[in-house]
């Protein structure tokens, strides 16, 4: 009797263990499935993403007019998700990550995300600023000059500010930018002779010639003012005038305000990533 008890019991207890067994081996299996149909939507948009990326690339090479080669950065991370993707489908590397590594990576990469989208929206913040009337100086931050003359973008600095003059004839204009080495003239000369050709009186343009960065360009013009007591308007495209005010402010600009010209739209992607990282860069080291 006892015998048949023990029996009885050892097969119970099998019979239970098999059920455990069996109920968690399925729920393992429809995670791993469920992963695997997760890392594959993630594929296909890293796929997707990727050639979108290159397209743009190629579409600035080819068709817009572009001062730096900061572009390839499209061409970069086009790359690198395609490549991501593949390594994900032939299982190389990636799905042998830890997944606590994964899972912190993507951690980083959301909050990333987070930053990212929080920056733009202050660098948007500026697009619409139209500064105020009656300003003792507008400042034009210099962009690239071409042998003919004024690079679009710079142009429409330029052409911004021509307008604010027009309104107020007797706010002085500083002209802003140093000579870089694929350039026949400093930015602020490029500037001033544009801005003379427009109808400007010389006597109402100031040229610094000095500053080679946004931050210099600020700091450098402050010596043909009083920034304590002046009121400034600083000329810039529009995705460029967060960065620049607040560079002004943390200078000690007491009363400073941004004028936005506009921007090219097939470029204003790449403007806005290249826009990200010198604000990034400009408040790790204290310019802002």
């Amino acid at each position: 009797m006892k015998n048949d008890e023990y029996v009885l019991d050892k097969w119970q207890q099998e019979r239970r263990n098999y059920s455990y067994n069996t109920m968690f081996g399925r729920y393992f299996e429809k995670q791993k499935l469920q992963e695997g149909a997760k890392m594959k939507r993630m594929g296909k948009l890293a796929v997707v993403l990727g050639v979108l990326f290159i397209l743009y690339f190629l579409t600035i090479k080819i068709v817009a007019v572009h001062g730096t080669n900061f572009y390839f950065i499209w061409l970069i991370m086009g790359v690198a998700l395609i490549g991501w993707a593949i390594c994900m489908k032939k299982e190389i590397l990636i799905p042998h990550i830890p997944v606590w590594i994964r899972r912190g990576f993507l951690i980083l990469f959301v909050m990333g995300c987070a930053l990212f989208v929080v920056v733009e929206g202050m660098i948007v913040s500026g697009f619409g600023a139209a500064g105020k009337d009656n300003l003792d100086y507008i400042i034009v931050l210099g962009a690239q000059m071409k042998a003919h003359g004024p690079s679009r973008v710079l142009k429409m600095r330029l052409d911004k500010a021509c307008d604010y003059l027009a309104e107020n004839p007797d706010t002085i204009v500083i002209v802003s930018g140093a000579q870089g080495n694929d350039e026949h003239v400093s930015e602020a000369q490029g500037m001033y002779d544009y801005l003379v050709e427009q109808g400007i009186s010389p006597e109402h343009i100031i040229k610094e010639d000095q500053s080679r960065n946004t931050n210099q360009n600020i700091n450098y013009s402050s010596a043909f003012l009083d920034k304590e007591k002046d009121s400034v308007g600083i000329v810039t495209n529009n995705f460029h005038i967060f960065r620049a005010t607040h560079i002004a402010k943390k200078s000690g600009y007491a009363d400073v305000c941004g004028i936005a010209a506009p921007s090219e739209f097939l470029m204003q992607a790449n403007n806005m990533l290249r826009e990200f990282m010198g604000v990034m860069k400009d408040f790790l080291v204290g310019n802002i």
